[in-house]
């Protein structure tokens, strides 16, 4: 097995009472990519501000590249790149003088920031746009441009934070093109993510976090194993009798069966789904619980997810953005 890129051990946070991260332990190997999934104030953005230096943890301990993130964070800063949620670039330069001010931030040479500034044009499809003001860029071309900017400096380990947020599908896919390929050149990634699709295709692994905690981690395949072979999915007519029906139909679950307070639908993983179907049907039809909706489907990561957590995902609200710019704004002060 591959050396550990990143590894927390006890990892905890609190602002004031409410306590955002309570013992978490990730090791993610070399050039793997770990899809850390949560709802809203999970504690995310949190692990990921402390794995960037943004924050010091109240307790525990976090390696990046083997450097202790609190003793030594310049070393740390030295190894890794940062993309939040919303493109941190300046929208008055030309994406080409964006990636060169990056590198001349990065101590490197006019001339080698130029020569670096190219070769991530021509690698994110954008040496036509690259001499134009970035305020002319589409929101794909934007992130991308973003994304560039994290890599001008090479680092060893990058940390995407809801990086395809706001992105029409064709360019998400675009960049989960690009992403797979970082990694498949060295590059170790932490990708969270509301968007369960991109985790399922970009994740080694996954951890699922919340309220503070890893409360389950493996590949996708083991995450919806769990669940059982099959999930029967259906909405009543009458939805104020969702629980009763919870309640008749547990005994022929094989994993906790699930109510999405949201939709009103009713989720029930089954093993050997043809003759457990029958068995459901009969059962509410003889408690005169009539069915509006029902269908059988294997389970996908969104189910995994709202049976871990009781929520469906949703898109994460913290305020990412700032994070890159206080990256951003520390790496400034370095260099000056």
């Amino acid at each position: 097995m591959p050396p550990s890129a990143i590894l927390t051990e006890g990892l905890a946070k609190s602002y004031g009472p409410v306590r955002a991260l309570r013992g978490v332990n990730l090791d993610v190997p070399e050039a793997t990519v770990l899809g850390l999934l949560g709802p809203n104030g999970a504690g995310k953005t949190t692990a990921v501000r402390i794995l960037a230096t943004l924050l010091v943890p109240d307790a525990g301990r976090a390696l990046v590249s083997g450097r202790d993130v609190v003793r030594e964070p310049d070393a740390v800063r030295s190894q890794i790149g940062l993309t939040g949620q919303y493109a941190a670039v300046d929208e008055n330069l030309t994406g080409r003088e964006n990636l060169e001010l990056v590198g001349r931030l990065l101590h490197m040479g006019r001339g080698a920031a130029r020569t670096r500034a190219d070769e991530l044009l021509a690698g994110f499809e954008l040496t036509d746009a690259g001499r134009r003001p970035v305020r002319t860029y589409s929101g794909g071309m934007r992130r991308r441009l973003d994304l560039a900017a994290s890599l001008v400096g090479r680092p060893k380990v990058l940390f995407l934070d809801e990086p395809t947020t706001g992105l029409d599908p064709r360019s998400r896919v675009g960049l989960w093109d690009v992403i797979a390929g970082l990694v498949a050149g060295g590059t170790t990634i932490l990708l969270t993510t509301q968007y369960l699709e991109e985790a399922d295709r970009l994740a080694d692994r996954i951890a699922v976090i919340d309220d503070g905690q890893v409360i389950a981690e493996g590949t996708s395949g083991e995450l919806k194993d769990r669940m059982g072979e099959d999930v029967v999915e259906m909405r009543l007519v009458e939805s104020g009798r969702a629980s009763e029906a919870l309640a008749l139909l547990a005994p022929l679950a094989a994993a906790e069966p699930r109510l999405d307070a949201e939709t009103g639908r009713l989720m029930i993983p089954v093993h050997h789904a043809g003759g457990t179907l029958t068995d459901v049907v009969r059962r509410l039809d003889g408690a005169n619980l009539e069915v509006a909706e029902l269908s059988l489907h294997r389970p996908s990561l969104d189910d995994v997810f709202l049976a871990l957590t009781g929520r469906r995902a949703e898109m994460e609200q913290e305020a990412d953005g700032d994070a890159r710019g206080r990256f951003g704004r520390r790496q400034q002060r370095k260099a000056a």
